[in-house]
């Protein structure tokens, strides 16, 4: 029977927390369910004595929790990101119920492969260019009438259906196969491939004068719906840059292309 449970590969990210009281809830709440990773995008107020009080001895979660100024590097190393959000049309996200998204942040979360699951702040949730860093969108199915959770008790929710879903797969017996898997592409390097993309569209004029932002949206999306590993990131980075050292020589020496 396999017992291993990927607490150590799955981090809970807040970010922007504003109510200290609120990372204590979450701390506590992720610990009685097996997770124990704590990444805190720029907290208004923390460390402060609300939040040990409210993690009610989850005091070692918080301890260990991670402090950083952006979301960007609190994921940099993820091989994916989901994002906990209200339906919205802002950003065109895929969707996931609770229950895929846990399953698939197990999928992802192979040894030495972190993934995320990121929380945004109690009043406004995440903004756009948050969104954008996420792979996809996790929305809890809430009452349409009375649809405000509190930021903590979203975490439980999350954190359970991770828990549930780990213990059904403990209870599977060992499968086969060779046991080789390429690893997941981390976020940094997906980010360095979408950089790259962008320079490369420009660089063979793809947008004919258009704004790019609509269509390198599509691109990634695209792309992160794919679950790219690494040696698949080197190898589209590996055409980019055919494809940049082609325009450069169809632009001849004095820059235009012919």
């Amino acid at each position: 029977m396999n017992t291993a449970q990927p607490a150590g590969e799955v981090r809970i990210v807040l970010v922007g927390t504003q109510h200290p009281g609120n990372i204590g809830s979450a701390a506590r709440a992720i610990k009685t369910m097996g997770l124990e990773r704590l990444v805190l995008v720029a907290p208004e107020r923390f460390p402060h004595a609300d939040a040990v009080a409210m993690a009610a001895g989850a005091d070692d979660v918080l301890e260990a929790a991670s402090i950083v100024g952006t979301l960007a590097e609190a994921v940099a190393d993820c091989a994916l990101v989901l994002g906990c959000t209200a339906r919205s049309r802002r950003i065109a996200l895929e969707e996931l119920a609770p229950r895929a998204g846990a399953a698939r942040l197990l999928d992802a979360a192979v040894p030495g492969a972190s993934v995320a699951l990121v929380f945004g702040r109690e009043r406004t949730g995440l903004d756009n260019d948050e969104l954008q860093l996420c792979h996809a969108a996790i929305h809890i199915p809430a009452n349409p009438g009375y649809s405000s959770l509190n930021l903590a008790s979203a975490v439980q929710v999350l954190a359970y259906e991770l828990r549930v879903a780990v213990l059904e797969r403990a209870s599977l017996p060992t499968g086969g196969g060779d046991g080789h898997r390429e690893p997941p592409a981390s976020h940094a390097q997906l980010e360095g491939f979408f950089a790259q993309l962008a320079e490369t569209l420009d660089a063979i004029d793809f947008h004919k004068g258009r704004a790019p932002d609509s269509a390198l949206r599509k691109l990634r999306r695209i792309f992160l719906r794919c679950g790219l590993d690494e040696r698949e990131v080197r190898l589209l980075r590996g055409v980019l840059a055919d494809a940049q050292r082609m325009a450069r020589l169809a632009a001849g020496p004095g820059g235009e292309q012919a």
